[in-house]
């Protein structure tokens, strides 16, 4: 029977308070071409999808046409605004750091994400909490983002060669905040924790449980509930 293996995180809305710089740069690069997002359009319909899924979303909403060269351009105005915000602010979760210490004692951990590599590892320096992650695949590593299960496939064939060759998807964790994400982790066969960062609990329903905090609920109470000795 498995058991817990390895936790792999998302990372804007589980490690950082990052989506509403994103929602920001976002909204900023799409009205510069007459394009017009909503905040309450943006987290109910993009919050998941990387700035690629982002862009074809909103431009196909506005039947607009567009091809590779111009989802470039727009990706690059749209990370250089966020990144620029994202050295203002302070972004990670208060309860963040403690759990990823605390899992990283004593499993591997990844993070699969939609945001690019520069940012994740910026974010992550700045906190101390690098040296935690033994992979991270970000959006430059998959063709398909989420809700496909490649981001949460490459990230357990990165454990595996990294840390242990036995590692199987059904004995990885994956903790999420959006819909997209807890069905790309299910479609990898893994057991996904939400939380309640950026969505109701109502909204996250599909995974395999729901917490409000990481911090309050505690890894080895999270470990007990998913995988209960027999």
């Amino acid at each position: 029977m498995d058991q817990l293996g390895a936790v792999i995180f998302d990372f804007d809305g589980v490690i950082a308070d990052t989506e509403p710089l994103h929602f920001a740069g976002l909204r900023k690069t799409l009205t510069e071409i007459g394009i017009e997002l909503t905040e309450s359009d943006y987290y109910a319909n993009y919050l998941g999808y990387d700035d690629r899924g982002c862009f074809i979303a909103a431009l196909t909403a506005s039947n607009r046409p567009f091809d590779s060269p111009t989802l470039a351009t727009l990706m690059e105005r749209k990370a250089r605004a966020y990144l620029e915000s994202v050295k203002d602010h302070q972004v990670i979760f208060p309860d963040i750091s403690e759990f990823v210490r605390e899992a990283a004692a004593a499993y591997p951990l990844a993070i699969a994400s939609g945001a690019l590599r520069h940012e994740i590892e910026y974010i992550l320096e700045q906190a101390g909490l690098r040296k935690e992650f033994a992979h991270i695949t970000s959006a430059e590593d998959v063709t398909r983002g989420k809700p496909d299960p490649q981001p949460f496939l490459l990230a357990l064939n990165a454990l595996q060669q990294l840390r242990n060759p036995n590692l199987t998807a059904a004995s990885c964790l994956v903790i999420e905040d959006s819909l997209p994400g807890i069905r790309s982790a299910k479609a990898a066969g893994m057991k996904v924790l939400a939380v309640s960062n950026t969505h109701t609990v109502q909204d996250l329903h599909e995974a395999d449980a729901i917490t409000r905090s990481l911090e309050a609920t505690g890894l080895a109470k999270i470990r007990a509930s998913l995988w209960p000795s027999p």
